[in-house]
């Protein structure tokens, strides 16, 4: 009986001491908060597009630089994508990272709809992304540095989540093959950790060449490149009826002509299909191919397209999302002050609903049945290694991505302080997983048997080099 009592106390100081442990290593993160909080803003301010983030990218390494990582710069083609290693030995813990802003969404940090006269804006918050995922791989080396532990964190610059498909590249330049354990979050407007997968995405631009000329005069001359976007739009809009009906289908008209009297010789639109699984992509991507080999044909245009990007859907992984979670809960929410309850209060009243603060203050209850909404490059990295996500409440209640309101409050302390609550709950995962490697056994025996056996990874985006001018 005292040999089961001096086993069981042994066992409690050892937890009790790795708590204390971890706790130490989480105060580290909050006593730099205001830096990561200043280079967040910074990212904010720069708004710079997929593969153009050449200043949110170097003000990234260099923070990783001063904390003595190593580098490989210029990964996998594309000049603002990196990773930085910390360690030789161990478990390698992969931190991804994303510094991307979306065209078109320029607005100040106000809780009313106003241009910060830029060409983009923080819409997903990937400033405070790349920032937390950042902060975590610090934390993680301070771990591996201070308790001799075996381990390495290595961070991933990602680009051009945004459509880029960044990841998907550095997934075929096999940069993950090597790393255990992948972890991500995301921004949002609660604090959650849950196995919800990702849809799988096709997208490309489809671009016509007909012949310009008068539209009065000489029409019987022309013909018109706007006249086959309208035609294949046209098409695919009956073909919706006609596809499952989880499946979705975006395009946007990005060049239509010129003058209304020139019949325009050169038109193009960007289209989106999605779908939770790949295969369904696939066909439905390839339907649209023949609407658009369609609209040329009928309107005695020329056509061709290019692929933009692919990803895959992603692959849950119940194990780490499990640890996942309990890490969160452990970090729990935050309250917001009185200056940002009032910001928050204004902008929900622009969103048409209450504030409901319960997800901000806590953390929502586990789901394993959370259904597939956006997609993610992510997705490709899940098919190489297990994979576990979390998303923190860096904006108001009930914003949705994607929007003013989001690029706003996450111009605030609000983002911040949810990017707080991303870079812990990170950190913490990767501890336990360090402490405990039969984790990551579990987590590879649930991801070989979720995968297959005879999976062959097949980049949707084909051999293509990376869509580097897509912004352009």
């Amino acid at each position: 009986m005292k040999n089961i009592q001096l086993i069981l106390c042994s066992f409690l100081m050892l937890s009790l001491q790795a708590q204390t442990n971890y706790i130490t290593f989480m105060e580290g993160i909050d006593s730099k908060s205001s830096k990561y909080s200043e280079i967040a803003q910074t990212i904010w301010n720069y708004a710079e597009m997929g593969y153009q983030e050449k200043q949110s990218s170097a003000l990234l390494k260099k923070t990783l630089a001063d904390e003595g990582f190593t580098f490989k710069k210029g990964v996998a083609g594309i000049p603002t994508a990196f990773s930085a290693t910390f360690g030789t030995s161990g478990p390698v813990i992969a931190i991804l990272g994303e510094y991307d802003a979306l065209p078109g969404l320029s607005q100040k940090n106000v809780p009313y709809k106003i241009s910060n006269n830029t060409r983009a804006g923080h819409g997903c918050g990937h400033h405070l992304f790349g920032t937390a995922s950042a902060a975590a791989a610090i934390a993680i080396k301070d771990y591996l540095e201070k308790t001799g532990k075996p381990g390495t964190v290595k961070f991933f610059g990602c680009p051009a989540e945004e459509g880029g498909s960044g990841k998907v590249y550095m997934t075929r330049a096999g940069l993950f093959d090597n790393a255990d354990v992948a972890l991500h979050w995301h921004p949002n407007s609660k604090n959650a950790a849950n196995p919800g997968a990702a849809l799988a995405n096709k997208s490309a631009k489809f671009r016509f060449y007909g012949v310009s000329a008068h539209a009065a005069a000489a029409p019987e001359q022309g013909r018109s490149a706007l006249d086959a976007v309208e035609s294949m739009n046209f098409m695919v809009n009956m073909m919706r009826e006609h596809i499952p009906s989880s499946a979705r289908i975006h395009y946007v008209i990005t060049r239509g002509g010129e003058a209304p009297n020139v019949v325009p010789d050169f038109a193009e639109v960007y289209y989106y299909a999605r779908h939770e699984q790949r295969d369904v992509v696939i066909k439905i991507f390839d339907r649209i191919v023949n609407t658009a080999k369609g609209a040329a044909l009928g309107t005695g245009t020329s056509m061709d397209f290019e692929m933009i990007g692919g990803t895959h859907e992603l692959l849950p992984n119940e194990v780490l999302q499990k640890l996942m979670h309990n890490s969160l809960t452990e970090i729990n929410g935050f309250n917001y002050n009185n200056e940002e309850k009032e910001f928050a209060e204004k902008i929900s009243k622009t969103l048409g609903k209450p504030l409901n603060m319960k997800y901000v203050n806590g953390v929502e209850p586990y789901d394993s049945n959370a259904l597939p909404m956006g997609s993610t490059d992510v997705g490709d990295v899940s098919f190489m290694v297990p994979t576990a996500g979390m998303v923190a409440a860096t904006w108001v209640p009930g914003t949705p991505a994607h929007s003013w309101q989001a690029v706003a409050s996450g111009g605030t302390s609000i983002g911040n302080k949810g990017m707080i609550v991303a870079a812990k709950t990170l950190a913490l995962t990767a501890f336990k997983l360090i402490d405990n490697p039969k984790i990551i056994e579990k987590a590879h025996a649930e991801f070989l048997q979720k995968r297959g056996k005879d999976f062959k990874y097949i980049p949707l985006l084909g051999d293509r080099d990376p869509a580097l001018n897509y912004r352009d």
